[in-house]
């Protein structure tokens, strides 16, 4: 209990700190914006900001307005309103004389996303993770059309576990690397290798699907799950609310080393506290050898050296996907997570 209660008090106190920071502006903030197709709420926030995640304060938002912000589109203007000795950013018209002429912004088309949205989609709208008891819940290709061992895009697949016609659109994948605690070794997951898409024909037992995308080669015992609408919600990005104390699992893309627009994977999820949006930052700690006067090896530690930034977008139970923003040096497995 003690123990809880410590741990409680010092994510409490860093929270506060964190908060009674003033807000630091770039050198010469613009004192408006004005927003265009292609913009996201990061690099608005950087254009006023010297820490981006610190949005929320900038803009005053609760807890309730962090969860379902309003949305900013091209056209709106963002100002930079000093008029109470702390910075605050504002939508719409600036205060100014009734005499002096105001300038109206109106919103056109789609909000602009939190990042980039070619950097993510694809890790929204496929499957990342494979969790334990999936396999109860995926369906499976049992056979494929009378001529074909391997499925293309067009051909026909039978599926078992689609019991009706309620979902129409599938993601074809199959089990992956597995994705290893470095701090427990447990295995908390495999990620999903994606093969392409399918549309059901007829639902049944088996079920008749049509492949309509096949990025790689598709075949009988590969694995299906229903296809999440494909969507970029502006999550607001924010500091965690508490400690967060991980390690890089893996880089996407079964890459040795990654940087900037890099997908990375964290031990840590939304069992753990962490929510899409969360900004998380990288460090490396690393270990000097070399020898000494009698030719014997020896080690020296080196402190943890911060050197990126990543934003969270999806989370699974006890893992999450981030997206690294900024980075001075290449990222790694085993790189270390906390708050930025």
């Amino acid at each position: 209990m003690v123990r809880i209660i410590s741990a409680l008090l010092l994510a409490a106190t860093a929270a506060f700190a964190t908060a009674a920071e003033p807000l630091e502006l770039v050198s010469n903030p613009p004192d408006r914006h004005v927003v265009v197709k292609g913009d996201t709420l990061w690099g608005i926030s950087g254009k006023f900001l010297q820490k981006p995640w610190r949005w929320p304060e900038i803009w005053r938002l609760n807890k309730d307005q962090i969860k379902n912000p309003h949305l900013i589109y091209p056209g709106d203007i963002v100002w930079l309103d000093l008029s109470d000795g702390t910075p605050r950013l504002r939508l719409g018209k600036p205060v100014v004389n009734r005499l002096q002429p105001q300038v109206h912004a109106t919103p056109l088309g789609t909000s602009i996303p939190s990042i980039p949205p070619n950097a993510i989609e694809p890790f929204i709208s496929q499957p990342l993770i494979i969790e334990q008891g999936a396999d109860k819940k995926a369906a499976r290709i049992v056979a494929t059309q009378e001529d074909r061992v391997l499925l293309g895009s067009g051909d026909q697949a039978y599926v078992t576990g689609i019991p009706d016609a309620s979902v129409e659109k599938w993601h074809v994948f199959r089990p992956g690397k597995a994705l290893t605690d470095p701090e427990t070794g447990q295995v908390l997951g495999h990620e999903a290798f994606f093969l392409g898409n399918a549309q059901l024909l007829r639902p049944g037992e088996p079920a008749t699907l049509r492949i309509t995308l096949a990025k790689e080669e598709i075949a009988r015992g590969d694995w299906l799950l229903p296809a999440p609408p494909a969507t970029i919600l502006a999550y607001v990005p924010r500091q965690p609310e508490h400690q967060i104390k991980a390690q890089v699992m893996s880089i996407y893309g079964a890459v040795n080393e990654g940087g900037p627009s890099s997908v990375v994977s964290i031990n840590r999820g939304s069992a753990d506290g962490i929510e899409r949006g969360h900004v998380i930052a990288l460090y490396r700690k690393r270990v000097a050898l070399h020898l000494d006067e009698d030719v014997k090896r020896e080690t020296t530690e080196i402190p943890e050296e911060r050197y990126g930034l990543a934003f969270v977008f999806r989370t699974f139970d006890h893992i999450a996907y981030a997206l690294v923003v900024e980075s001075s040096k290449s990222v790694l497995v085993g790189d270390g997570v906390r708050n930025p």
